[in-house]
């Protein structure tokens, strides 16, 4: 199964993520495919509350901040249950890795390299944002993330088999089922 979990800010959505992954590994083998650089004392506290909250779940930590697809390398076999925390991290590393703006065509790569992750495993959950509902004006570089996040969001909402997206930690499912 392919789910997308899409929230704002502080949603909830890691949570119920995590928890709807375990449900669906049952007692399988499952990764955490973290794609946060860390780049400041902020950014770390997220990843250590991160950690803590998975902390006796049984996750296998794979750190693959660029290039999703290769993830697959690092995993024991081809019955793998993940969870991708999270879409937004990936596309900014993607687009703005080595301070060079990448071309519209990062959403296809990226979307593609999700596709042939996917491929390979029994489930995989992937953890999206939701940053469109600010109504804030932003220079061209963010925008054009923002645009390319919301292409990737629609394109895989349309591959997955549940998307679901979490409002002050309630699921409100709009494909599929909730676990």
């Amino acid at each position: 199964m392919l789910a997308l979990i899409i929230g704002g800010s502080g949603s909830g959505k890691s949570q119920y993520a995590e928890d709807y992954i375990c449900s669906l590994s049952e007692n399988k083998e499952k990764y955490y495919i973290a794609t946060m650089k860390i780049y400041d004392d902020e950014m770390e506290k997220k990843v250590e509350r991160h950690r803590n909250m998975r902390k006796n779940k049984g996750f296998i930590t794979i750190e693959q901040p660029q290039n999703i697809g290769d993830a697959i390398l690092k995993m024991k076999s081809d019955n793998n249950n993940a969870l991708l925390e999270c879409m937004s991290n990936l596309v900014a590393n993607e687009m703005f890795c080595d301070n060079e703006f990448k071309d519209d065509s990062i959403a296809d790569i990226i979307v593609n390299d999700i596709i042939k992750l996917y491929s390979k495993m029994d489930n995989l959950v992937i953890v999206t944002n939701n940053i469109h509902e600010d109504g804030m004006e932003y220079d061209i570089e963010t925008k054009n993330y923002m645009r390319t996040l919301g292409i990737i969001n629609n394109k895989l909402a349309s591959y997955a088999d549940t998307v679901i997206e979490v409002v002050v930690g309630i699921p409100v499912v709009y494909k599929g089922a909730a676990s």
